[in-house]
């Protein structure tokens, strides 16, 4: 008999415990909220002291995000006839005209084809490797592991250097491809470790089963354990792509136009009078939406992985 007894909590203290998450969610969203707000305020609300917190919205700052702009004189805006557009009016109103698109949709565009390519190629590597240390006995398993994650140890700044000469003579500055292997070396790590937890709590007994039946080892990794580790590989893809999406000091470094992603792009967004800090903040409403996105898809598999071997029969 055990000696330990489970008490329902209080009234007091489940109100008390309601008040602290209700305050840590407001702490921890109002900067969310105040970026998004500011992406609607005119650059002469987003600078306001004290600052503003009822507007009139606009989509100036939007507008400015996706359209480089140039000051012309009157006599020039007059020449041009009426604007046909809403953005153009917009823009208007400041003696501007749009010159062209910016280079932000190329920016976004380069994030996400490096974020989920680095994903999706740590995803394939990370649970063939973790398939491997999980079923078979591999020499010097225990050490090969701690070396994997050792390489999460250092700071980026401490490899920056030699990254960038290796990249250099190797022609992978610049480019797609370099980000992407970049980054897939980076994750690599979390993904093996966190995919080999969850292939462990798979039974081996179904895999002996389908051998048993015919299946190859191949077919019974894809059809008996894939299956049942969809919940560890959702919740591994989630971390990795935050990681890739997320990453600064490497794409400043090693990019400067073709493969340049949206983290280095946004703070270098610049008015006609300076930091445009509307056009800033719209950028990093936008650039945060494929995140949530994917993270709402996979909420259920991430919750699910979460607590995947808490409780064990």
């Amino acid at each position: 008999m055990s000696n330990y007894s489970v008490t329902e909590p209080s009234a007091r203290q489940k109100w008390f415990a309601g008040i602290l998450v209700v305050f840590y969610a407001v702490v921890t969203i109002l900067p969310l909220v105040w970026i998004i707000a500011t992406g609607f305020k005119s650059p002469s609300d987003a600078i306001a002291y004290p600052p503003k917190v009822l507007f009139e919205p606009t989509l100036e700052g939007y507008v400015n995000l996706f359209t480089t702009r140039t000051r012309v004189s009157d006599a020039d805006l007059e020449a041009l006839g009426e604007p046909k557009t809403w953005y153009e009016r917009l823009v208007r109103k400041d003696g501007l005209v749009i010159a062209g698109p910016s280079r932000f949709g190329e920016r976004f565009y380069n994030s996400v084809v490096i974020g989920f390519g680095s994903t999706l190629l740590c995803i394939v590597l990370g649970t063939a490797a973790a398939y491997a240390f999980s079923r078979f006995k591999v020499p010097l398993k225990d050490d090969l592991l701690f070396f994997i994650l050792s390489t999460r140890m250092m700071p980026p700044i401490a490899v920056a250097i030699p990254i960038f000469l290796m990249f250099r003579s190797l022609g992978l500055s610049d480019t797609h491809a370099g980000l992407i292997l970049l980054y897939t070396a980076v994750n690599l790590s979390l993904s093996v470790w966190l995919l080999k937890g969850f292939i462990d709590e798979i039974p081996i007994e179904y895999e002996e089963a389908a051998l048993i039946d015919g299946y190859t080892r191949f077919q019974a990794f894809y059809k008996v354990v894939l299956p049942q580790a969809v919940t560890g590989i959702a919740s591994t893809a989630i971390f990795c792509l935050i990681f890739a999406w997320n990453e600064y000091a490497f794409a400043v470094l090693l990019t400067s136009g073709t493969a340049q992603t949206a983290p280095p792009f946004i703070p270098t967004i610049i008015g006609v009078a300076g930091q445009d800090w509307p056009a800033v903040a719209a950028g990093a409403t936008l650039f945060l939406v494929p995140v949530v996105v994917f993270t709402i898809v996979l909420r259920k598999h991430l919750l699910r992985g979460i607590t995947f071997g808490a409780v064990r029969k």
